[in-house]
């Protein structure tokens, strides 16, 4: 992280530069678990002993940095209650602040306050050409996105602890319908779409794999209950399919005479199931009108064919038809 220009005392030049090199070592140390000496040295433009001095420097302030000997070795930070501060270069802070300035507007709730404080203690450590780029985008961006299912904090960490540790769940939903169950389930994984939060685990009672809206989890404990899954499902794949096609009174199967990131690109996971198969790049999407499939295949600009159902593509051709009739010249 390059440092500005700041004057302590009567600390010369190569004082400050040492001091700013230590801060980018500690940067570098911190952004992934091994370095090689060669590598800190190129990265940091000094020589691999100066590179072993400012280790020592470094261990002398309290920081556990552990050197690996051998051709493959090199250092990493160890283990130990004296850890080294967060460092952030520019980017990363701007970032951190963006974010940190988006949650405030509610996704998660209760984290409105949390994310308003860590906010206000970040924009006095920053420095005032950050505080000024960070002031002037969220000045002047506005959200389009539609009010986002907020769901309790709390219950994201229960969940997500429960995935991480392969532990059962005994909850309470309440489904599309208002109808509420009690469900014993495994989970998985949780995936965000930026609008809502979704749960994607298998249903003990079931047996099979489903995708839970979190903001309808009532309640949720864990139940001591150990699992294993052999060969669990793409979850990205899973939430993807369940809120764009399941829900939805017709199903439609679309080749699109395109490249499968092209497709991707103009429909976003929660529209649309992109694959790529035998028939080409096929779109699986859905909706409770056809006129709303026609106009949103119509609006990819992309060149498509209708699979299924038939319904849909006696529509396009009827909707095709009109509008070549009534734009034809003469």
């Amino acid at each position: 992280m390059r440092t500005g220009s700041v004057r302590i005392g009567g600390q010369n030049a190569n004082v400050l530069d040492t001091s700013a090199r230590l801060l980018r070592l500690l940067s570098l140390l911190q952004s992934r678990p091994d370095w090689s000496g060669p590598e800190l040295s190129d990265r940091l433009g000094v020589t691999t002993r100066t590179v072993r001095r400012d280790v020592d420097r470094l261990r002398q302030l309290g920081y556990p940095v552990d050197a690996m000997p051998g051709v493959a070795g090199g250092y990493r930070l160890g283990s130990g209650t004296n850890l080294p501060p967060l460092l952030l270069d520019d980017d990363e802070a701007t970032a951190v602040a963006i974010a940190l300035g988006t949650t405030t507007g509610g996704a998660v709730r209760g984290m409105e306050e949390p994310a308003l404080a860590a906010l206000t203690k970040l924009d006095r450590l920053l420095p005032p050409r950050l505080r000024k780029r960070v002031a002037d985008l969220q000045a002047t961006t506005i959200g389009m996105s539609g009010p986002a299912d907020a769901v309790d904090a709390g219950l994201l960490v229960v969940l997500s602890q429960a995935c991480a540790g392969q532990e059962r769940v005994r909850m309470h939903y309440v489904d599309r319908e208002g109808a509420p169950s009690e469900r014993r389930i495994e989970p998985f994984r949780l995936v965000s779409t930026g609008r809502r939060w979704y749960l994607v685990a298998r249903d003990v009672d079931r047996d099979g794999w489903r995708t839970f809206r979190v903001d309808r989890v009532v309640d949720a404990q864990p139940t001591g209950h150990r699992f294993r899954f052999d060969d669990p499902p793409d979850a990205a794949e899973l939430v993807s399919r369940a809120t764009s096609v399941a829900p939805y009174r017709y199903s439609a199967r679309v080749r699109v005479d395109a490249p499968p990131a092209t497709v991707r690109a103009r429909v976003p996971p929660t529209v649309g199931l992109v694959e790529h198969g035998p028939d080409g790049v096929v779109l699986t999407t859905g909706a409770d009108d056809l006129d709303y499939i026609a106009g949103h295949l119509v609006g990819l600009g992309l060149p498509f064919e209708v699979l299924e159902p038939p319904e849909l593509r006696a529509h396009v051709a009827r909707v095709a038809g009109q509008m070549v009739s009534r734009h034809s010249s003469g």
